[in-house]
This record gives structure tokens, sequence and C-alpha cells, in this order.
């Protein structure tokens, strides 16, 4: 390979039909491949390209196009199998920052989103050199290829001249850019999907002649659910399976093939998928073992499916997996090996557990719940939840989405598709290893790096109901399912037992739900008091739990019949404990499409307490429903360009060596409710002990650094200069113009080698001063920090005090006292290899720390986002004036965390920020300490740049 091939830019992509390809740079070695792309031209294609005739392309042309330096001459290729079927390319100009660009796209693949999203990667390709305006020249009679420059979504001009219209593209991201690349990556993975679990034809490879093997397991299954299309077993020896006619091979089939279902040795399956590929099948389901599940020879023949599978254009669901079911009446697929499907119902079910799938199958199927589609991923190699979310947002027969997640292989998309999606459509989730955060042997996923707690608060951001286990998944679904959203907390509970109505109340308080005074009708309520009772009870609440428990039998029927018609009268969810009984009862069943649950349907639980955690589940969601999405504000004092200046010197100044801090910028800061900008101020890395009430006067000593437990890693970044992974610690001075950029000021801080210094020290800051260690890994520990010295005396004292408690090797600082009382807050940025950057908020306690008190939110942050993280962590009434804390500008830290948050979304190359501590008082926020890491970015960001397939 090329010395400088970069091989970052290779892409498995997903076309606008659902098909796959495969984006490279172009290579010497494509001369080929090029020539025979080349013959496959109609003369058309060739003079929109050349804007004349060019039968064959010379060697000297052949030379030209295939070898480039990849810097002022890119030229990306799109793949099917071994063929070429578009190239596009860019030469820069004698303007530095411009290129010519042009494109060619085989006729047999034109109009199949090829070249949308070629041209997505030749413009990460190009900003990453530099290049931000493309140009081209197109034929007035290319009106095709005009079109696609101004639906493109960047800044568009155009002229005429010389018989071409020149046009000129701003490579600039814009909100139309991103919007329509959003777009286009939904259209084609839901496609993507839709193939799979819409097929009109099936091949079974592998269904052999033995009762109760795998492939003729899902054989039988596919004809047993009567799968409206022809069935095709493949086997070598016998002519029929199952009493249907078999084919010694896939391209034996007479047929269209359009999904295959392989269930063959481990070692025979990329012959397999192969044969398929050339046969023209579009999808692949691949239900054999033997992969990534066990062990490192495994895993490379689980890449090698992938690599193979989309190379040729297959999406494929597996290995290992149970398989794929639409109920659809008009496809009735039961591709799995659950020889029983849920009824027609309006959930869809992705699961990645193949082990698990069966049994969750019969436990939705004895609930009575029914199901849309299903999906198993397996070791979820290819198709994940991510694709399947893309296809249910849209899908008009799926009202809810239920995931068992076991990994996530790219959590920031996820976020991003769930937060959009569950505007729409409720999601359910249980996300195993919880305690563990492993990850099962064979999944292509990386083991997360957040705490779990920070992955709960990254779906609560997006609207995810996150759920502990596999009974509350089907406990919620199903409410989701038949009842529509309560509009408030308030609950009416109905029953004929003191004792369940009173668990149902205390259930509710601690749900964070207002019950109503429970309506008693005593154990012999029948029909008629029921009726009267839920009436009332619908008047007075935003949902009912309806309770019926008989000691004796009594007139179940009449009772549900009411019950039912509570659920129709007053359009408000209706829940019941109805005889103990688990699901959706016939009972309380209103019939649906095939016979399934409908609409109006009243879930039933065992016991009123499950009811009551299912309500609130769905009470939290329809509160985040009704909340507007937000946006992104645009805090004033922002000058990113200065920002990615002052990064891009850190990061060479770094790299060559030097000293990575510059002259500091002078100012106090404060960050007030009204105006969040100062004049910027040095950054230091001191912290200062603050609390409710703090003592002044000449010296009095902290108990321990707020924001840190002793003996416990406070995080702190290591000094200046460069680290190991290519990382880089700030400067003080680099950290503060930094921050400056972005409207954050940190109060400065004056490192003293004597008492002398440090008096005079005092003297120039003015006010109140702390004396404290100017290390941050030992300002972490208790005792070393004096507060509220006023006089020189007190400061003199206190600098002794300190040297001889702490040795000559630790120097100390001098840092004016903020105002008090106020309450010590940390504000952290992490940039997750794998959730991209996430913004934490804390308060500086140490018993905060201790309990792991800290909120997570996915940058950026929007104005919505900021006053939810503010709010998240426990602790959070000690900030509005609780437990005898002063109430602090919350406004103004929610405006903090907004431009952290917006810092974090531009420049990639900040790796970890922390603010700490970040002392919120009664009429602003100060900032006393920050620290940064940076690093060379290289490449696109989790969910960010040109479309792929991860």
């Amino acid at each position: 390979m090329e010395p400088h091939y970069p091989a970052h830019w290779e892409a498995d992509v997903v076309l606008a039909d659902g098909g796959t390809a495969h984006l490279r740079p172009i290579r010497p070695q494509d001369a080929a491949i090029l020539r025979e792309f080349y013959s496959r031209l109609s003369d058309q294609s060739i003079y929109f390209r050349f804007f004349g005739p060019r039968p064959r392309l010379s060697d000297r042309e052949v030379a030209w196009f295939t070898t480039v330096d990849y810097v002022d001459r890119v030229a990306l290729i799109a793949t099917i199998g071994s063929d070429m079927v578009a190239v596009v390319r860019y030469d820069r100009t004698a303007a530095r920052d411009a290129a010519e660009v042009a494109f060619l796209v085989e006729d047999a693949h034109q109009g199949r989103g090829v070249a949308s999203v070629l041209m997505e990667h030749l413009r990460a390709a190009a900003r990453e050199r530099g290049i931000r305006r493309f140009v081209a020249d197109v034929l007035p009679s290319n009106a095709r290829m005009i079109a696609f420059f101004r639906q493109a979504g960047y800044t568009a001009q155009s002229r005429f001249e010389d018989g071409v219209v020149q046009m000129t593209l701003d490579l600039s991201g814009t909100v139309t850019s991103h919007e329509v690349t959003a777009a286009r990556e939904h259209r084609a993975e839901s496609r993507s999907i839709q193939r799979l679990l819409t097929p009109s034809s099936v091949v079974v490879v592998g269904a052999g002649r033995e009762a109760g093997g795998v492939g003729q397991t899902v054989l039988r299954n596919l004809l047993g659910a009567d799968f409206n299309g022809p069935v095709y077993p493949v086997h070598r020896e016998v002519r029929a399976v199952a009493g249907v006619r078999a084919y010694r091979s896939v391209s034996a089939i007479d047929g269209d093939v359009d999904l295959a279902v392989v269930a063959v040795p481990a070692e025979a399956v990329l012959d397999v998928v192969e044969e398929c590929a050339r046969k023209g099948v579009k999808g692949l389901v691949v239900v054999s073992s033997g992969f990534g599940e066990t062990g490192p020879q495994g895993q490379a023949r689980q890449r090698d499916l992938v690599r193979i599978a989309r190379a040729h254009g297959l999406r494929v669901v597996g290995p290992n997996c149970l398989g794929i079911a639409n109920t659809d009446p008009a496809v009735r697929l039961n591709a799995t090996l659950a020889a029983r499907l849920p009824c027609r119902g309006r959930v869809g079910f992705f699961s990645q557990s193949g082990a698990l799938g069966t049994a969750l199958l019969q436990r939705v199927d004895q609930r009575g719940m029914g199901i849309s589609t299903f999906v198993s991923a397996g070791n979820r190699a290819d198709v994940s939840g991510n694709d399947l979310l893309q296809y249910w947002e849209e899908d008009p027969a799926t009202d809810v989405v239920l995931l068992y997640l076991e990994s996530l292989g790219n959590p920031r998309k996820f976020a991003r598709l769930a937060r959009r999606t569950s505007r729409r459509k409720p999601i359910v989730v249980v996300k195993s290893g919880a305690a563990t955060q492993g990850v099962p042997t064979g999944h292509n996923a990386p083991v997360l790096g957040l705490p779990d707690t920070a992955l709960s608060a990254l779906f609560e951001q997006a609207g995810v109901i996150r759920v502990d286990d596999l009974s509350q998944l089907f406990d919620v679904g199903q409410l989701l399912a038949c009842q529509p959203l309560p509009a408030g907390p308030r609950v009416g509970v109905v029953s004929n037992s003191d004792a369940l109505a009173l668990l149902a109340a205390d259930a509710c308080v601690a749900a964070g739900l207002e019950p109503r005074p429970p309506a008693n009708l005593g154990a012999a309520a029948g029909p008629a008091g029921y009726r009267a009772a839920l009436a009332a009870a619908g008047q007075d609440a935003d949902a009912i739990v309806a309770i019926y428990m008989p000691p004796i039998p009594g007139d179940a029927a009449g009772v549900a019949a009411e019950i039912v018609r509570a659920a129709r009268e007053t359009g408000k969810p209706v829940l019941a404990t109805f005889e103990g009984r688990l699901g959706l009862p016939a009972e309380l069943r209103v019939p649906g499409e095939c016979g399934g649950p409908g609409k109006g349907s009243v879930p039933s639980y065992p016991a009123p307490e499950e009811a009551v955690r299912a309500l609130a589940h769905a009470e939290r969601y329809a509160r985040y429903r009704e909340r507007p999405p937000g946006t992104v504000p645009e805090p004033a004092g922002v000058d990113t360009a200065a920002a990615r200046t002052v990064v891009a010197r850190m990061v060479a100044t770094a790299r060559s060596g030097g000293s990575t801090s510059a002259s500091p910028p002078p100012g106090p800061p404060s960050i007030s409710p009204s105006s969040a900008t100062a004049t910027p101020s040095t950054t230091t890395s001191p912290t200062q002990t603050s609390a409710p009430a703090q003592t002044s006067g000449s010296g009095a000593v902290s108990g321990s650094e707020p924001g840190v437990v002793p003996g416990v890693d406070s995080g702190a970044v290591p000094a200046p200069g460069s680290m190991p992974g290519g990382e880089i610690a700030a400067g003080r001075a680099d950290a503060a113009a930094l921050l400056a950029c972005y409207g954050i000021e940190v109060w400065p801080a004056e490192p003293v080698a004597s008492a002398a210094e440090a008096v005079a020290a005092a003297e120039r800051l003015g006010g109140p001063v702390v004396v404290r260690s100017a290390d941050p890994e030992v300002a972490h520990r208790a005792g070393t920090v004096r507060l509220g010295l006023s006089d020189p005396a007190g400061v003199r004292q206190a600098y002794q005090d300190l040297a001889a408690l702490l040795g000559p090797a630790v120097p100390l600082a001098v840092q004016r006292m903020s105002p008090q009382p106020a309450v010590p807050t940390v504000i952290r940025l992490v940039d997750d290899p794998d959730f991209g950057a996430v913004v934490s908020f804390a308060l500086g306690e140490a018993t905060a720390r201790l309990l792991g008190d800290e909120a997570f939110r996915l940058a950026p942050l929007t104005g919505e986002d900021a006053a939810a993280l503010v709010r998240s962590i426990r602790a959070a009434p000690l900030l509005f004036g609780g437990h005898g804390y002063p109430p602090v500008a919350v406004g103004a830290l929610a405006d903090l965390l907004v431009r952290v948050g917006r810092l974090a979304d531009e420049l990639p190359e900040i790796v970890r920020l922390d603010l700490d501590p970040v002392l919120a008082g009664e009429k602003g926020v100060h900032v006393l300490g920050a620290r940064v890491i940076v690093r060379d970015a290289v490449g696109p960001r989790p969910d960010r740049g040109p479309r792929r397939l991860r």
C-alpha cells in the first residue's frame, strides 16, 4: 500500500435503495477496474463528464486518474463486489483553498445515491486537506448534475461561461447540509431493513433432513407461518426437505431470491455469502454459530463475513442469531428458530441475544401482546439497533419500540436517533451489563468507558425509557402499546381491597406520582360499583389503576367490561390488577388487527406496585414529550475562530517540545445571571474551599478541598507539556486564553515562593484572599487551603503554616477569595471515544463524590439540557436553598454549561476539561480552577463526518 495512503477514508456505506457499497481512495493498481468501469459507461455519461466523445481512455489518462497524491489530487471510488461503479475526484486549483470536482457514476447504478455519499466523503477529505470550496463545470444540458449540486445542502453559486455552467460550493457545513445528510442516511438505512423484513422469496441454505436441525427448523417455521412467497431449501444431496423441492445450490434456483437464511457450519458460510451475492440476494440472516463468540479465529471469520457481504451490497443479521420475523399478513415471515410467534401487534422488538430470543418471544406471547416485527441480531456484526430505529421511526405498523441491548456499537448515533424517534414513538430499553459494563464475546462493539449512571443519563436526555429487567420491559411495553400517555401525575385508585389500594397509593408516592384518595368498593363489589367509581376517578385523575381481586368468585367478566369501558370513555390510561393475571387477558382486550390486542386494551399486572411502576415510566416519558426539543443557544462573547487558533498553537507548540503557555490576558472574572462575559483573566489550577458559611479573618483552616475525597483519585491533570498517546496538558495561560474565547473567565492566582511574596500578592489582588497549594495533586488533600485572610499578618502566618506542612517541594499560591456564601460545584468535559463529547456536573463536596452523585449530558447542550443537568443530581436541592444552603444563580450555572458544551462540540482536539471548583453564589458563578488536555485530532468524531457503517 502507498506510504501516504489515507486508510481512514475507507468506509462501507448504505445506498439509497438499501444496498451497500465500499468506498476507498483510488490506487495505481486500480487501472484494470477503471478501464472495465469506463467500458460500461454510456456515450451520454461520457459526454457529460468530458464534454465530448471519448470512446476509451489512453494509458496516460488511466495513469493520471489512478495516481494521486491524496493531498492536492484526490479520487475516491465506490466498489460493489470487484467492480468499480463510481468515481469522484478533486484537483486543487491555484487558489489553494479551492479545488475542481468531477463525478462519474456507472449508468446501471445511477439513482442509487452513490454520488451523494461519495460527495460527503470527498468533502470530508478536502476539508482535512485545507480545501474550503469546490468548483465544478457542468454542461447546461446535464440537468441532473446541476440539480444534484443545488440539492447537496451546501451554499452553491452558479454562472454561465464559455458554454458551461460553473458551480461553486462552499464546503462549510450548514444546518441544511446536516439535515440533508441525516435524511439521506435515514432513508437508506430504513430501506436496507425494509428489504430484510419484506422479502418476496426466501432461501434456507443448510436445510438438512434431520428433524430438529437448525436449517430444517427455520424452514418448517417459514412454512408453518404460511410465508407469502416461495421458500427454497438448499441441500447438496437430497431432492426435497420437509416436502419442499430442494436445490443443490443457491445459483441453481430458477427464480429471484431476496433473503437468504444461512444455517451451514461456520467454515462454509463465506462461500455461501459469495454465492448469494452472485445470485443477487439482497440480505442475509446468519443463524450459524462459530464466529466472534468462539475466540480470535471466529472473530476474524466474522470480520470477513461482514467485509464480503457489504462489499457485495448485502446487509447481515447475525451471525449466531435467532432470526427475523414480520407478522404483517401480507408477508407472514417467520425466519426464526421459534416455532410460534406472538400475534399481530404494534410493537417492534429488537433483541441482541440469540439464546434469549426464543424465551423472550414466548413471554411476549404468554402475555397476549402482539408484535409488528422482530429482529434478533446475535453477535450484531452488521445490522444493529440503530438500523432498526431508522426503520421503526416511520413504520406505520409500529407504535412502540422495545430493545434488549447487550452492547452499543455506536452510542453517539444511538443517542441521536433515539432522541429523534422518541419524539414520535416511545423506546423502552433493557441494557444488560449495568454492573459489569461487559460486552458479550463476539459483539462488534467496544466496552463503554463511561459509568452506567452516565449511560442512564444519556438515555434520559434522548427520551429513552430505561428499565431494569425484562419483566419491566414488557410491563411498560404493553401499557404504551394499548393505552394513551397520561396528561399528568394524578392517579385514581379503584379497588375492592383496602390493603391493595394502600399498596397502590404507597407505590404512587414512591414513584413520584400523586395518588387521589382511593375508592374502596368492598370485597363484594360488582360491575355497577366499578362503573360509578371508575367514572368518578376519571374526573379527578390523569390515570386510573383498577384493582379487582375478589376473595370469592364474582362477575369478573362484567367488571372487566366496565374497566375497558372506563378506558374508552375517559380517554385516560387505565391499568389493572385483574385477578392477579399478567398481560392482556381476553376479558380486557379490544380486538385489533388479525385478532391481536388493539388500542384500548387494558394491561393487567399481578400486583398493583408493578402497574404503578409501569405507569410512572409512562408519565415521565409523557413529560419528556411535552417539553420542547430545545435549541443550542448562541451565548454572547464566543469567538470560535480565535479558540481554534489557540488550540492549533497549543498542539503545534507542544508537538515541537516547547512551552504551551501564552501571555495571560488580565482582569478579574465573574459570570452572572445577566451577563456571562467579562474581561478574561489568567487560568490557574488551584481550588478554593467554599461552603454555605465560611470563616473570615486571619486564617481559618479548611477541612478539605470541596471537590475531592482524600485518597480518592481526583482526576487531576498533569503539568503542562506532552503526555503519552499524543495528548498535551495545556499551560495555565493557554487554558485561560482558550476559555476566554467562550466567555469563561477564571480567577487569577499568583504563585509565591516566600511569605513576603505572599503578602505582596495579597496586596495586589486586594480584598480577602486564600493561600493554598498550587499543585493540583496536593490541593486535593485536606488542610491545604487557608481561607478569609484579610491582613498581612494572617497571610504571612498562613504561608508559613502551609510551607511547613507541605514542604519546600510543593509550590503555593495566593488567590482572591470568592464572594460568600457559595456552593462548590465541578464541571467536566470528557471526549469519550464512543459517545463523543460528554459534559458532567456535580457538587464539589466530598460526600457527593463518595456517592457518585454526578449527572451527564452529550454535547452540545440545549438550554433545556443545561437546566436539566443542574437539576439531575440528587443534591440539587442544595442549589435552590435547601438544607440551609443559599439559593444560587442556577441560570448562570446553566449558561456556563452551555458554553462548555459548545466548546466541546466545536473543538475535537479537547480531550478533557475540568472546571474545579466552580463556586455558585447568589449573584453569579466563579471559576477558580481550569485544567485542559488537548490532542491532535485525526479523523471524524463518533457519529460525525460522512455517512458510514461502523
